[in-house]
């Protein structure tokens, strides 16, 4: 008998699967900070081929999401703890041949269907705690999202924090920053199976949003600090300036990507 499933466990009806086949549907709330570190930091993070961004080369953004998901048939919608997740992640920018890309280089969720869309998808995602204020347009429990609108959000892993940041929004912005808003360059690596042997699967991909869509985004006032850990290497794309702070609900749709090495 065949084997269904996009991924492992594999079993006779694929329904055991820990995530269906693309598309995936995101709604979300992302929190975003952009600063500045040390260029050479960032170049530790980035193999061959790729190479520093051209300006801007220690620009770093670190991202809180919060996150309802879903495939096309929506039905994890109506089972919360299927589609719900929360995660935290760095981005910076570099080149490939002439091109910016944007590359996800740490990256925590606090869900297993997240971290294997991330096997897929070549995001290095790691188990963490991960938490952001929610915003509300009723009560005095949850800020708005307007002028004033102050949003905490932590990040944790084997049970030490890593970054803590508050942000404060001033008005609106054209945009979500610019860190995070080129094509992403991923690595996709898998060891082989013997000892010494060559990489089962190393490849360097191009991927982003087949669709796009979403609310007004605020900019604001930001205070990060990041913590060493014993077991993770955040803090070392130390926080040298803060560039902005950014608020933004969006849609987004993923469905491949190709293949660039």
């Amino acid at each position: 008998m065949d084997v269904r499933g996009f991924l492992h466990p594999r079993t006779a009806t694929g329904r055991s699967s820990l995530i269906p086949s693309p598309p995936w549907h995101y709604s979300g709330d992302l929190l975003t900070v952009e600063y500045r570190t040390d260029p050479a930091r960032v170049a530790e993070l980035l193999p061959a081929p790729l190479s520093l961004a051209d300006e801007d080369p220690g620009a770093v953004a670190l991202i809180w999401a919060d996150w309802q998901s879903c495939s096309s048939s929506g039905e994890e919608l109506l089972d919360p703890v299927r589609s719900q997740y929360k995660e935290c992640f760095a981005v910076v920018r570099c080149s490939f041949e002439g091109r910016t890309y944007s590359r996800c280089v740490y990256i925590w969720v606090d869900k297993d269907f997240a971290i294997a869309r991330g096997l897929h998808q070549g995001y290095p995602k790691k188990l963490g705690s991960i938490h952001q204020t929610r915003p509300h347009p009723f009560g005095a429990a949850a800020p708005r999202i307007a002028e004033g609108g102050r949003f905490g959000a932590t990040l944790a892993a084997a049970d030490r924090r890593l970054a803590e940041a508050v942000v404060t929004l001033r008005e609106p912005s054209e945009t979500n920053g610019f860190v995070n808003g080129h094509p992403m360059a991923h690595h996709r690596y898998l060891p082989s199976i013997e000892t010494g042997g060559a990489p089962a699967l190393d490849e360097l991909i191009e991927s982003g949003a087949s669709s796009f869509e979403a609310g007004p985004a605020w900019r604001g006032d930001a205070d990060l600090r990041l913590f060493d850990s014993p077991t993770e290497e955040l803090a070392a794309l130390h926080v040298d300036e803060i560039i902005g702070a950014y608020y933004r609900q969006v849609g987004v749709v993923w469905n491949g990507g190709r293949k660039l090495t």
